[in-house]
């Protein structure tokens, strides 16, 4: 397993290196100028040739490159041109709130799907068709679109759960789960539908395996083979998929949070775009693809523990 981690980590460095040097160069390239963005347009050449001087604007893109990739090392993102705040803190405030959705949805999307998925293998008939069913509806519907219906029906009509808002866990853990909720079920539909068609699909290729009918044959029960067999080796690439689907919630949280006025990512990216806060761009696109990195890395190291011979 240590070998594992350790091949695993020698891939990470570079591939944090080469993420944050394209995303420190792609930034610089975006069309538009901070400064007339702060000052606005009737501001003189001097103050717009100032604020340059003062934001290290003026500099060469190599001088600046390194310079940020020295503190990047430490930790250090620098600060919003905007806001003057630090970039690593406005980050974490907001990683918060679009964590707690994303990983609400993946608790969601890992229980009903896969338990959809088994009925749908183990039982056919009507409860297994309509488990398809629930899949096929799941894929097809867009977010944005359930989540203009959800707050129409539980946060208009019936009052039950707020249409809009994020209130903080440690202000009231009751009403932070509250606020979760319509977020959480409107992007975990989806993977909902996704994993349970991985799951239906592994489940069947285990059951048709030969040990399965030696097992069977030999009287072993049929509850010990799904469970203790057949679901083990059905887990691995339903592992493998439930880490594509975080990656996909946590991105998908990106735009619900603009459905439910979310303070979160999503938010805070659109903001940093529109005004060309630079540091910031750079910072949510680095934290992104790390969380993207470490997301991979647990997912081959379940799959290792699933699997024994992928750690030798």
């Amino acid at each position: 397993m240590l070998n594992v981690i350790g091949r695993r980590l020698l891939i990470v460095i570079p591939m944090l290196f080469v993420v944050a040097t394209l995303t420190f160069l792609l930034v610089n390239l975006i069309p538009g100028d901070p400064v007339t963005i702060i000052l606005g347009p009737d501001a003189t050449a001097e103050q717009y040739d100032a604020l340059r001087d003062t934001l290290g604007l003026n500099r060469p893109l190599i001088e600046r490159y390194g310079d940020w990739v020295a503190h990047a090392v430490r930790g250090d993102l620098g600060e919003s041109i905007i806001t003057g705040r630090s970039v690593v803190g406005t980050i974490g405030e907001r990683f918060a709130v679009t964590m707690s959705i994303a990983v609400g949805a993946i608790i969601v999307t890992a229980t009903i799907g896969i338990l959809l998925g088994l009925v749908s293998a183990l039982r056919g008939g009507w409860l297994g068709r309509a488990a398809q069913v629930v899949s096929v509806l799941g894929v097809s519907l867009p977010s944005f679109w359930l989540g203009i219906l959800l707050v129409l029906v539980f946060a208009i009509n019936l009052a039950v759960l707020p249409a809009t808002g994020y209130v903080q866990f440690t202000d009231s853990p009751a009403e932070w789960l509250r606020s979760l909720v319509l977020p959480v079920i409107t992007i975990a539909i989806a993977g909902v539908a996704a994993i349970a068609r991985q799951t239906r699909s592994a489940m069947n290729e285990a059951l048709a395996k030969d040990y399965v009918r030696t097992l069977l044959a030999s009287g072993t029960p049929r509850g010990t083979i799904v469970l203790k067999h057949a679901l083990r080796n059905a887990s691995i690439p339903v592992v493998t998929s439930l880490g594509f689907q975080f990656i996909a919630l946590f991105g998908g949280a990106f735009i619900i949070e603009q459905v439910f006025s979310i303070p979160g990512m999503g938010q805070l990216t659109i903001s940093a775009v529109n005004n060309h806060d630079i540091p910031v761009i750079q910072g949510v696109v680095l934290a992104s693809a790390a969380l993207v990195i470490v997301v991979n890395l647990l997912v081959d190291l379940l799959y290792a523990v699933l699997n024994p011979k992928v750690r030798h």
